[in-house]
Order: C-alpha cells, then structure tokens, then sequence
C-alpha cells in the first residue's frame, strides 16, 4: 500500500525542482521501465501490481493496486509498473564523430522523439541549451522509449560550446543550402532550433553552413516542418 507521503513524493518527481533536488526522475509502462532497468541508469525503486512479472528480479520493488497505480501514473490507463531512477551525472564526451545539438527545444514530445532518433542513428551524445526541455521530463521520458539510457543528454551555454568547436557546424534554416545537393561531413555538429523560432541570433552567428530541406509541395503553403521530423531526415542524410 502506497502511504500518503510516498504518493507526494512520486508527484513531486513531476517538477524539475524537486528532480533535481533529489537527483530522481519517473518512467512509466512495461517497455520503458525495462529498457532502462537494462541500460547504465541506476533503479531507485518499482512500483508495480500483482500483474508485472518482473523479469529482472528487481528486489526493492513494492506491489500496488491499480487504482494506486493510477494515483501516481501520469497516463489515463498505466501499464502495470512505474519506476524511480537515478539521474547520473553529465560526463564529459569527446568532441568527435556527429553530434545533435537543440537550441531552445520546448516541447517534451519533440525532445523525447529526438533522443530516440539519435539513439537509431548512431549519435550518442546530444548537446541541449540550457533552455531547453529537461530530459527527464516525465513525458520526454516517455517519447525517447527508453533510449534514454544509451543517448547522453547534457546541458551546456550553447553559444560558450560552439564557439569551442573545431568541428563543422550545420544549421538548419528555412532559407539554406538543399541538403540533398551537399557535400556532408561525418565530423560535424548539427544545430536545430525552437519549435516557433528556429535557430537564434546568436547561435546563428557560430553556423559555418545553413542547411535546408527542400519543400516539394505544389502550393508551398507549409511553413516549416516539425522539429523532431526534420532531425530524422537530416540524420538520414549525413548517414547516407
């Protein structure tokens, strides 16, 4: 049975202050939960009912009934389990190969679906602005699908960052160059930018190439594509 100070506690996880301040973040559903009970995070504790079969043999683990389940679940309908995990501490990765980088990424879904691109694309470390979405968002979360676990997430003054760089760096814009006709290096940063506002002013300045996917449509009505859809075809490309 779930006291009443553990069902605060499993809410207050929703906030980035209360994350933060205990170093925890929640997953919910079968395949999450699994993936990162699999993967380098650390479980700090499972809540799951009678019905989860715990594959892992999870020993600090407490059974709840559904409709606690439900008291604590951010879902409509939860799936049997919720978890309580470390957050790890941001290491330090190398400065090679291809990184993604978000510029004032806001939307939880859009971030989580970036991670889980990143992690079928091979790109294992993705740089955010320290204004954009936290990863452990309970819905970002959710959207990455456990590839969270093996995508390192980490924080930084993205401008401090860029202007570091010694790699190429890609922006996408609107008006750039058609990424199907460039030439592309493999050693290179890629820039998105906000959902409304794309990439700003002063991390625009620190692009050595804008880059752009061409609208084929007829009436050229679309004003620009989702955050999350265009990585996907830009990751494409480069690993073309």
């Amino acid at each position: 049975m779930l006291s009443k100070n553990q069902v605060k506690f499993i809410r207050s996880l929703k906030k980035k202050k209360f994350r933060q301040a205990h170093h925890l973040f929640v997953a919910e559903g079968i395949k999450v939960i699994e993936e990162l009970i699999n993967s380098s995070f650390h479980l700090h504790k499972l809540y799951c009912t009678a019905a989860y079969k715990n594959p892992f043999n999870v020993t600090d683990i407490q059974i709840i009934t559904e409709k606690e389940l439900a008291m604590v679940s951010e879902f409509s309908n939860p799936n049997q389990v919720i978890g309580i995990f470390e957050i790890p501490k941001e290491k330090v990765f190398p400065k090679t190969g291809l990184t993604v980088a978000l510029d004032e990424v806001n939307d939880p879904g859009n971030l989580g679906t970036i991670i889980r691109l990143c992690d079928w694309f091979g790109v294992s470390q993705l740089i955010c602005s320290e204004n954009t979405v936290d990863c452990f968002n309970q819905k970002v979360v959710q959207a990455s699908m456990g590839s969270l676990g093996r995508v390192a997430v980490i924080y930084v003054n993205l401008k401090a960052y860029l202007e570091q760089e010694k790699r190429m760096i890609y922006g996408t814009f609107l008006q750039g160059e058609n990424i199907y006709n460039c030439q592309l290096d493999h050693e290179a940063v890629i820039v998105l930018g906000n959902e409304a506002n794309g990439i700003s002013d002063e991390i625009k300045n620190l692009v050595h190439k804008k880059i752009t996917i061409p609208q084929f449509g007829s009436n050229q009505r679309t004003e620009s594509l989702n955050v999350a859809a265009a990585t996907a075809i830009f990751l494409s490309e480069f690993r073309r």
